[in-house]
C-alpha cells in the first residue's frame, strides 16, 4: 500500500511540475531552473516531454534494470533486452484513471504509423488493461462502464501518444446503453453526452481483430490527412447480439470530457 500510494505521488508531482503552468492556450510549460544542489524535485520531467520521460527514463528503466515498473503499474515489452512496447500508469489526477504509453516516441492520433496494418494494437492493449478499474474501485466494472479515450491533437497536454482508460460519466453511460441497438457497422451521427460524435459499432468481446485508425481513416475521404484533428474512443457496450463496443469519433470536444475517474455508474463512488 505505501509503495502504490509513493508511486502515485511520484508520478503526479511529475505531472504537476509539467502541467502547472499550461495556459488556456495549451502552450507548454517552462522547465524549471532550480540549482544543482536543489531537492530531486527539480530533477523530475517536466514540459510536454514529461509523460514520454516518465516512461522511457523511469519505468523502462527500471523494469529493464530491476524488474520493477515504479513509478508504472506495469511494463509490457516486446521480448528481452527490448525497449519497444507500451507502460500503463497511474493519471496524476487519481482515481480509476489510467494511461497507456507507447515506450517509443509517438506524437499521437496524427502519427502515420498508426494507419501501418503491422503497427501494435494499442487500443486491444489498453482493453486488455481494463482490470486495472476493477482493481481500484474493488469490484468488476462491467464492460458498458468502461471507456477508452485518445484525445485531439489541440487537447493533448503531452507529446506522446496515449490512451485514456477509463469509466464513463453516469449520463454517458445511460445514452449509450439507449442508443446501442441504433448503432450499426456504418459511421452515423449519434448525440452523446451533450455533444455530436460519428459513431460505428464492433462486434466481439475486444478489440483484437479491429484497427480503429483503419476505421476512422475511412470516415471521409479526407479523414486520414487531417487524423490528429480526431478524438477517438472505443466505448464498450453489450449489444443484443452480444459484447462489443461503440466506437466515437469527431473534431469537436475531445473524448475526455465523456469520463469519469470516480466510476460512478459502476458503483465506484467517488
Amino acid at each position: 500500500m505505501l509503495a502504490k500510494l509513493s508511486r502515485s505521488l511520484t508520478i503526479a508531482l511529475a505531472f504537476c511540475l509539467a502541467s502547472s503552468v499550461l495556459s488556456a492556450a495549451g502552450r507548454p510549460p517552462k522547465t524549471s531552473t532550480g540549482s544543482s544542489d536543489s531537492s530531486s524535485e527539480s530533477t523530475l520531467p517536466s514540459g510536454r516531454g514529461a509523460l514520454r520521460q516518465i516512461v522511457q527514463d523511469q519505468c523502462v528503466i527500471n523494469w529493464q534494470q530491476h524488474h520493477d515498473p515504479d513509478p508504472c503499474e506495469r511494463v509490457v515489452l516486446a521480448g528481452k533486452g527490448s525497449d519497444v512496447g507500451y507502460a500503463l500508469l497511474g493519471d496524476p489526477g487519481g482515481g480509476a484513471h489510467y494511461l497507456l504509453v507507447p515506450t517509443q516516441a509517438m506524437a499521437g492520433t496524427e502519427s502515420g504509423e498508426l494507419l501501418d496494418p503491422d503497427a501494435p494494437n494499442y487500443f486491444a492493449d489498453a482493453w486488455h488493461a481494463r482490470e486495472l478499474l476493477s482493481k481500484f474501485v474493488g469490484h468488476e466494472v462491467p464492460r458498458a462502464a468502461i471507456a477508452l479515450v485518445v484525445n485531439t491533437a489541440r487537447a493533448r497536454a503531452y507529446d506522446q501518444y496515449s490512451i485514456h482508460i477509463e469509466c464513463l460519466r453516469q449520463d454517458v453511460y445511460d445514452s449509450l446503453r439507449r442508443s446501442a441497438e441504433q448503432v450499426t457497422s456504418v459511421w452515423a451521427p449519434l448525440d452523446v453526452g451533450g455533444a455530436t460524435f460519428h459513431a460505428l459499432k464492433i462486434a466481439g468481446e475486444g478489440l483484437d481483430g479491429a484497427n480503429l485508425y483503419e476505421l476512422l481513416a475511412s470516415l471521409t475521404p479526407d479523414t486520414a490527412r487531417h487524423m490528429g484533428d480526431y478524438t477517438l474512443i472505443a466505448a464498450g457496450a453489450q449489444f443484443k447480439s452480444g459484447p462489443g463496443f461503440i466506437v466515437l469519433t469527431g473534431t469537436g470536444p475531445s473524448g475526455e470530457i465523456l469520463l469519469d475517474s470516480s466510476c460512478a455508474a459502476a458503483g465506484g463512488g467517488g
